[in-house]
């Protein structure tokens, strides 16, 4: 296991000391700051133990040593700034799905129903094999972006 030594600069600390005093951050900045300056090794430092960090801030171990790893490799602005997913995201309703959702949208709503509702579009599209499956979030996404609601047409 690589065990990561924190020395912070009377810069990066006082840095550190502003986030936590004052301003508006996102926790995991907050969370970040205050491991940074209880793990820091430097000459301006208080140490603790990371076993004491981990009672006071109810984190992991693991966390702890990620914070570190980040800051050792990346310097103090990427262990606060959020990092972007990596994650890619497949995209279910393409042009296609979409004018074909559109149109059901804008026609009848089935026997029994007043008009469409999301939940009922998507297991429409399913069932009609427009496609594979398609969540109502989707629907939903998509009515927005062309500024349709269920049960209304364009036209009213």
């Amino acid at each position: 296991m690589v065990k990561y030594t924190v020395h912070l600069t009377k810069g990066e600390r006082e840095e550190l000391q502003h986030i936590i005093s004052k301003g508006s951050h996102s926790s995991q900045t907050f969370r970040a700051a205050y491991v940074l300056l209880n793990c820091d090794e430097g000459k301006y430092a208080e140490k603790v133990t990371n076993e004491q960090i981990c009672t006071v801030l109810k984190i992991g171990m693991r966390t702890i040593d990620r914070i570190k790893a980040r800051f050792i490799d990346g310097g103090l602005e990427a262990t606060l700034e959020r990092r972007p997913t990596s994650r890619i995201y497949d995209v279910k309703a393409d042009g296609d799905v979409e004018a074909r959702l559109i149109t059901l949208c804008c026609s009848e709503p089935p026997r029994g129903y007043a008009k469409w509702s999301l939940r009922l579009l998507a297991d429409k599209m399913v069932e009609l094999k427009y496609a594979e499956s398609i969540s109502y979030e989707t629907v939903r996404r998509v009515l927005k972006k062309t500024n349709l609601s269920p049960g209304k047409s364009k036209a009213g």
